[in-house]
């Protein structure tokens, strides 16, 4: 499924116009003001919004500080098209967290270019650290992004010796309806709710035993697993070496 981007502009002709320009590569949502595009926001999983500035109503400038201060859809890159080229309507722009600002007249070649960026930045966040057992969690990212990942990664590790934290659970401590949970964290990665609990827990336990303080088994039931097969098993699954060549490879660095 291709990356969903929202086109938000009052003027059906850029909306066709973009709209060319972005298909096939991308899913495209349309809104033709600021309050259907929110609507959209809330309802669909959306990797991108593309704004223009100017439009009777809420702007987009107004837009994106809805966008920014929303945490269920705060981490989501907006760029904000304008026929402005004053480094004060880039300022104001940018205060307000917009990811990029691009003036009108515009090349497709740029466009497409900052698109691919913003979206490669979120998906790489959750794809490094699933790769690399010691990787951090906090790559590139928006404020917002880092807020949420912050968030998300300390309430597991504070909870990480629980065997029943699941979704719901996980939901209910970040104060977000499961739906909420799911496509915030579909958004910035390809994995599931339950996939990065475990991910995380699985960093956890890889720092613990690159720190040598503990054997495997009390690694394993410190981020909550009561079967120390299960845990090899699932650290294997996720980094590609057992826990016991991991302990040896730290050992001959």
């Amino acid at each position: 499924m291709p990356p969903a981007i929202l086109l938000i502009d009052d003027e059906e002709e850029i909306l066709d116009f973009l709209e060319r320009i972005l298909n096939p590569q991308y899913s495209i949502y349309r809104a033709e003001n600021a309050t259907e595009g929110l609507d959209i926001l809330n309802s669909q999983t959306i990797q991108l919004v593309i704004s223009d500035v100017m439009m009777p109503g809420m702007d987009g400038l107004e837009l994106c500080s809805k966008i920014k201060s929303t945490p269920s859809i705060s981490h989501i890159p907006v760029i904000l098209l304008t026929a402005k080229n004053t480094m004060q309507a880039k300022i104001t722009g940018l205060e307000l967290k917009a990811d990029a600002y691009i003036e009108k007249p515009f090349s497709k070649e740029h466009l497409l270019a900052q698109i691919s960026s913003l979206i490669a930045n979120r998906e790489i966040i959750i794809e490094h650290i699933a790769g690399s057992p010691l990787a951090h969690i906090k790559l590139n990212q928006s404020q917002e992004g880092k807020v949420f990942l912050d968030l998300l990664n300390e309430m597991i590790h504070n909870h990480i010796e629980e065997r029943d934290l699941d979704v719901d659970e996980l939901a209910r401590l970040m104060n977000m309806t499961r739906i909420t949970l799911y496509r915030k964290i579909k958004a910035i990665s390809k994995h599931t709710p339950n996939e990065i609990i475990n991910i995380i827990k699985l960093q956890k336990a890889a720092k613990l035993l690159a720190e040598g303080k503990y054997k495997v088994y009390e690694v394993a039931l410190i981020i909550g697993y009561t079967s120390q097969s299960n845990f090899a098993r699932d650290f294997h699954r996720q980094f590609n070496i057992s826990p016991s060549e991991f302990v040896d490879s730290l050992k001959k660095k």
